[in-house]
């Protein structure tokens, strides 16, 4: 919560970025907590990830002090350090096509910390995407946002595992938020905090009903029916 915290109410891209690591950071226990292959694979593959993204982020706020004498968050970036923060950014909300290691690191965590991952560490990075609206590149965020939705919708036509299916569903909404971010920042807000609800309820869902695939997910309405009711609209 502290790196959240930090990162949402700093104006300094210094103070930024140590709240982006120390989100990063606090949640690396939780993932290693089940001592199985799949979730140290998970920790490492989402901490290289998450590592070379901000040492993208650190770098190019750098790079645009030196260009604008400015290490303020709210003002005018240069476009091409403004490029670079987008897409670093993108990488950690694990947008397309910087998107390979969500589906793997969240088939390898439990529902959980899944549930911290698809939600509470997106908050961040989508908070500072969204003040940098002003400045970001209008083609890139629309051929990123396009791209996501189709990687998104295709990515989770056959998958059998719920994990994975809510994986691709999130780089999928994440796409239209990032599509629309240029023209209404707002209506990205909304979006986005609409999917924050959607994915809290099928999370918190799928843990009552013990569900880890879409086998089990079918069988679930003869001992929960109102619950698989609930997940079958909140999948709407």
């Amino acid at each position: 919560a502290l790196g959240t915290i930090t990162t949402l109410s700093s104006y300094h891209w210094i103070l930024a970025w140590i709240g982006l690591e120390i989100n990063t950071l606090a949640i690396i226990p939780l993932m290693t907590k089940t001592p199985h292959p799949r979730a140290i694979e998970a920790a490492t593959k989402y901490f290289l990830t998450q590592a070379a993204a901000s040492a993208l982020i650190l770098f190019t706020s750098t790079i645009n002090a030196w260009l604008t004498g400015e290490w303020a968050i709210n003002t005018q970036i240069s476009p091409a350090p403004s490029i670079l923060l987008s897409i670093a950014l993108c990488m950690k909300l694990g947008i397309a096509p910087f998107h390979f290691w969500l589906p793997e690191v969240l088939q390898g965590l439990t529902l959980q910390t899944g549930l911290v991952m698809s939600t509470w560490q997106k908050i961040a990075p989508m908070a500072l995407l969204i003040q940098l609206s002003n400045s970001v590149n209008l083609n890139l965020m629309l051929i990123l946002g396009l791209l996501s939705t189709v990687v998104g919708g295709w990515g989770g036509i056959n998958q059998t595992q719920i994990r994975k299916v809510l994986a691709f569903s999130s780089i999928a909404h994440l796409g239209w938020m990032v599509a629309i971010l240029k023209i209404s920042p707002e209506l990205t807000l909304m979006n986005f905090l609409l999917y924050i609800l959607m994915t809290l309820t099928l999370f918190m869902t799928f843990m009552s009903l013990c569900t880890k695939n879409i086998y089990e997910l079918s069988t679930a309405w003869s001992k929960s029916p109102t619950l698989s009711a609930l997940s079958l609209l909140s999948l709407l």
